[in-house]
């Protein structure tokens, strides 16, 4: 198989029970061959059994990062999309509350299509870009939403050669497709329109 983002040549990687895994020799990206991912009605009941309650502490905890970092950024009077925001819209929730305005949108629990043609100040795609089929095309459409300056804020976990990834928790998860490291984040930056990057272990930042 070939990249799903980079396009680059893959070599295998891993089998774990039922599902097989391919290594990019490009961006070094671990993926999901296309054959294990799920049917679309069995991920979209996956995703339902996802405990979001957007008043949990510890939930509000694990994305503060990203609450924090909006707020840092904008004032607001910035225009927000909350890009895969599930059925606990956690972040835009929190934002919300504090008076900022953010759109919803979710491709299985709010498909409102109108939305990504507007323009966004900054978007939030938390615990999402992981679950991308197309992630080349799917970066290239979120920075198509930004106006120039605007901020992409990704959470997610990344991969690096120190883990053991047939013990890691986070490939447990069948919906998780791709697992980028910090060269696939430097190929996005590099060959879809952003001018930076930003990386750490909590958040991910790409401005336009």
């Amino acid at each position: 198989m070939l990249c799903s983002l980079c396009n680059g040549r893959t070599k295998p990687f891993l089998k774990w029970k039922d599902l097989e895994y391919a290594r990019c020799k490009n961006c070094k990206a671990v993926l999901l061959l296309p054959d294990c991912y799920l049917p679309s009605e069995d991920e979209k009941n996956r995703y339902l059994r996802h405990n979001n309650n957007v008043t949990d502490p510890s939930y509000v905890e694990f994305t503060a990062p990203v609450t924090e970092a909006i707020l840092k950024d904008f004032t607001k009077e910035a225009y927000g999309l909350d890009y895969g925001c599930g059925t606990g819209p956690v972040i835009a929730n929190q934002l919300q509350s504090k008076g900022y305005k953010i759109a919803l949108y979710d491709y299985f629990f709010k498909d409102d299509k109108n939305l990504l043609k507007l323009k966004y100040d900054f978007i939030i795609c938390s615990e999402v870009m992981e679950h991308f089929h197309y992630p080349a095309a799917e970066f290239r459409e979120l920075a198509a939403m930004l106006n120039p300056g605007g901020k992409l804020y990704c959470k997610t976990s990344l991969y690096f050669n120190t883990i053991d990834f047939e013990n890691w928790y986070y490939k447990n998860d069948n919906t998780h497709v791709i697992f980028y490291t910090e060269k696939s984040l430097k190929w996005i930056k590099e060959n879809i329109n952003f001018s930076s990057v930003t990386i750490s272990r909590e958040l991910i930042v790409f401005k336009k």
